[in-house]
């Protein structure tokens, strides 16, 4: 069950779907399962600070966490949409207005989350081992 021994003795567990699914909906890192994704509501750390996986390995690395926001919102929204329309007697102005306000508020909410799974997702295809060989100083 477990691939190797990283420095300070932390364990990494060997790779598999659930357990990346798992750490993403938890707001963990991919690698070690620290809660360290993020600073603050919108900023992203980084790196971990147990790990030292960088989290944004290159400009534009979360152009697929957009894809992942905007596919789960439009698939929240329409979805919900025809079930409504389909089992309910709610005015379609009334629906119209209330999946609209839905399509803006989701996104914020599940930016965090969007982000996370691609990261999840990211680091499943291609782990990014850690380098044994660098000594990182502490940060300011």
């Amino acid at each position: 069950m477990w691939q190797y021994a990283a420095p300070e003795g932390l364990l990494m567990p060997s790779r598999s779907v659930w357990k990346a699914l798992t750490a993403a909906f938890k707001l963990c890192c991919p690698r070690c399962g620290e809660r360290t994704l993020f600073r603050s509501a919108f900023a992203m750390n980084h790196e971990c600070a147990r790990c030292h996986l960088v989290f944004e390995r290159e400009p534009g690395y979360f152009v697929g966490a957009i894809y992942i926001n905007y596919a789960v919102t439009a698939v929240v929204t329409i979805g919900g949409f025809l079930i409504l329309d389909a089992y309910t007697a709610v005015p379609i102005a009334a629906q119209l207005a209330m999946w609209s306000l839905f399509g803006i508020a989701f996104p914020l909410f599940f930016f965090r989350y969007s982000k996370s799974l691609w990261l999840a997702f990211d680091h499943f295809i291609n782990p990014e081992e850690p380098d044994l060989r660098v000594v990182r100083s502490p940060r300011p």
